[in-house]
């Protein structure tokens, strides 16, 4: 891949530039010291890839991020010198579009926190998102499923680039006494997924927490996947954190997740695709509407990134097309009509 550094700090610059030098199938596109030369440079040299800093003069992260997504689109990982300490902002640049976000390397053993390995992996993981568009993710290996029973309303939903804030704003416009379960898969980096569960849930009247292995969706509640390992049901009423397939591109696959979901559930399942890079999701949501289930994909203008959705609709998965500020909406209608 072509990659791109935007840094304000020559060691920060000097630490990636070596790190991209161990991996010699990468190439360096060009670098930028500040938010603003990145949207110039962007413009005129798109590469596969960004590697973003969060704090820099003139224009910061989020908002390169936000009017790169918007005019040159393409894959951003937030590199930035503690991400712990800069939570808040790394959920903007999600909500803007990027994809994920990593510590700043070091010139330190590769091993390291600071080393080379972490920003390394990224840069892997973002390979095979980006060369993924043909390859169909496999069916995780889960036990049959049990005999039909009564079970609540499911609300299935997945994201990827962009997706904190749509989120945010669809679990906005729910009810403290909404009458289903929600079960969320967002593509973001385990060590912010606890952060993420709790910024959700200052956004909306339901509980959010991260799903614990074993757990049973209950109604009112929003559980999100909280591993690295794929989300899934594995009983027709409990859920769990399988491995297999090992060669999704990302973990979890909210491809994985849907199709669990058709396989195991026995109730009525409204499936959602949000914003997101690639295709993870489309192919799952194709599975759940050609079930019978209701689908519904964020449209083009509102999207951070419309890849997924895109898909989604091409492979002809969607029962709906609407914009973010209608998809709250929406699901009160729907689940009005149910009870």
């Amino acid at each position: 891949m072509r990659i791109a550094i935007v840094n304000d700090l020559v060691i920060a610059v000097e630490a990636m530039r070596r790190v991209l030098l161990q991996a010699p199938e990468h190439e360096l596109a060009w670098i930028a010291r500040d938010g603003a030369e990145a949207v110039e440079l962007c413009a005129q040299d798109t590469p596969d890839l960004i590697l973003m800093d969060l704090i820099m003069p003139k224009l910061d992260g989020v908002e390169a991020t936000r009017r790169i997504m918007s005019e040159n689109p393409c894959a951003i990982v937030v590199v930035t010198a503690d991400v712990s300490h800069h939570t808040s902002k790394v959920f903007e640049a999600m909500g803007a579009g990027a994809l994920d976000a990593v510590n700043t390397p070091t010139l330190e053993d590769p091993r390291s926190p600071g080393g080379a390995n972490p920003l390394l992996g990224k840069i892997q993981t973002i390979r095979r998102l980006l060369g993924a568009d043909q390859k169909r993710v496999g069916e995780p290996r889960l036990a049959e499923a049990a005999h039909p029973a009564h079970r609540p309303h499911l609300i299935a939903i997945g994201a990827s680039a962009g997706g904190p804030a749509a989120l945010a704003q669809v679990l906005s416009e729910l009810p403290k006494n909404f009458p289903a379960a929600i079960l969320i898969v967002q593509h973001v980096d385990s060590q912010f997924m606890d952060g993420l569960a709790h910024w959700l849930a200052q956004q909306t009247k339901l509980p959010v927490r991260l799903a614990a292995e074993g757990e049973h969706p209950r109604a009112g509640t929003v559980l999100l996947a909280g591993k690295e390992n794929h989300f899934v049901f594995v009983t027709s009423t409990k859920l769990g954190y399988v491995t297999e397939p090992l060669d999704s591109a990302y973990r979890p696959s909210i491809d994985v997740f849907f199709k669990s979901i058709r396989q195991f559930w026995r109730g009525d399942v409204i499936g959602i695709l949000l914003t997101g890079m690639g295709r993870d999701g489309a192919e799952g949501l194709k599975a759940l509407h050609d079930a019978g289930h209701h689908t519904i994909v964020q449209d083009q203008a509102t999207c951070a990134v419309f890849g997924m959705p895109k898909v989604a609709i091409e492979l002809k998965g969607a029962t709906e097309v609407l914009p973010l500020h209608k998809i709250g909406a929406r699901l009160n209608i729907l689940l009005d009509q149910k009870h």
